[in-house]
C-alpha cells in the first residue's frame, strides 16, 4: 500500500554562526540526518525524542514549510519535495499543522470569527459571509466552544481554549493529515487530557492521519498506535506502541522509557498523566 507521506533519505543542516552583523558562517549542524520515515493513511504516529532531537524540523520538511537540504518528501506516492504554486496550495488544504503555543499561532488583533474565516479566504471557499459564519460556528462547536465567541479576541480566552481554536483552524479546511507539534505542553495539567481526548474523537470522527510530535511518552502512549524515535537528528527506532513500551531496541529508546514514572502508561482509553510540567 501507496504511504499516505514518507520522507527518504531526508537531510536537514542548518548553518552556525557567529556575530550579530558579519553572522560568520563556522559551519553547519544536521537537523535531521538521513531520516527515512512513511505514515499510512488513518493511523496516528507518534514522533518522540528529546529537544534539539530534530522531530519538529522532520514535521515542517513533512508539511513542506521547510526544504530540505537533501531528500525526498512524498504525497500519495508523488515526489513533492520542490512543490510550488497550485501544487502547494493543494497540499497546504491536505495537510495541516496544530502549533504547540496557542497564544503565538493566533493573531491578536483579530477575533476567533475572523481567525477562522482566514482559511476560506486564502484559499476561495465560501465567499459568502453568511456561509463562512455558518462554518465558523460549525467548527466553533466541533472543537467543544460556544459559538458566540466567534466574537472574541484571543486574549479573552483560556490557554485551553485557545487551543481548541488552533485545532479548529487545523481542521477548517478538511484536511487529511494533521500533525500536532507538542500540542499540550503549553498548557495546564488539567487541561492536557481534554485537549488529547479531542483530538483523538476528530481522528476517529473526519478519518484523519495523526502524527503527534512529542517529548512525553505518556501522551504518545496514550494517543498513538506506531511511534518513532528520533535522537540527535537520526531515527534510531520505529516500531507499534506497544511492542515498544515491551521490548524497546534501541539503547536510547530504553533509556526514554526509563526516565518514565509509568511504564507502560495509562490503561487504554484513560488519558495520561503528563510527566511534564506545564504552566
Amino acid at each position: 500500500m501507496t504511504p499516505l507521506a514518507e520522507v527518504e533519505q531526508l537531510v536537514k543542516r542548518f548553518p552556525l554562526t557567529r556575530g550579530v552583523v558579519l553572522r560568520r558562517k563556522l559551519g553547519d549542524v544536521a537537523a535531521v540526518d538521513g531520516v527515512t520515515l512513511s505514515v499510512q493513511e488513518g493511523e496516528s504516529l507518534g514522533i518522540v525524542g528529546e529537544t534539539g532531537s530534530g522531530k519538529s524540523t522532520l514535521a515542517r520538511i513533512l508539511l513542506n514549510l521547510l526544504e530540505p537540504t537533501s531528500g525526498t518528501v512524498r504525497w500519495r506516492g508523488e515526489d513533492v519535495t520542490h512543490a510550488r504554486g497550485a501544487q502547494l496550495a493543494a497540499l497546504r488544504r491536505a495537510r495541516q499543522l496544530v502549533f504547540q503555543d496557542p497564544s503565538g499561532s493566533l493573531n491578536p488583533r483579530k477575533t476567533v470569527g475572523a481567525a477562522l474565516a482566514d482559511p476560506f479566504a486564502i484559499h476561495g471557499l465560501l465567499p459568502e459571509r453568511a456561509a463562512r459564519a455558518r462554518r465558523v460556528a460549525e467548527l466553533l462547536e466541533q472543537v467543544g466552544l460556544d459559538a458566540s465567541l466567534a466574537n472574541r479576541y484571543p486574549h479573552e480566552l483560556s490557554g485551553g481554549m485557545r487551543q481548541r481554536v488552533g485545532i479548529a483552524r487545523a481542521i477548517a479546511l478538511g484536511p487529511e493529515l494533521l500533525v500536532a507539534d507538542e500540542p499540550v505542553s503549553a498548557l495546564d495539567v488539567s487541561i492536557q487530557a481534554q485537549i488529547l481526548t479531542l483530538l483523538r474523537d476528530l481522528q476517529r470522527d473526519l478519518g484523519l492521519t495523526l502524527v503527534l510530535i512529542s517529548h512525553d511518552l505518556a501522551v504518545v502512549h496514550y494517543m498513538c498506535k506506531r511511534v518513532a524515535v528520533m535522537h540527535d537528528g537520526r531515527l534510531v527506532e520505529v516500531a507499534p506502541v506497544e511492542e515498544l513500551y515491551r521490548a524497546p531496541r534501541a539503547a536510547y529508546t530504553r533509556e526514554l522509557l526509563a526516565a518514565v514514572p509509568r511504564i507502560p502508561g495509562p490503561a487504554p482509553g484513560a488519558a495520561p498523566q503528563s510527566s511534564s510540567s506545564s504552566t
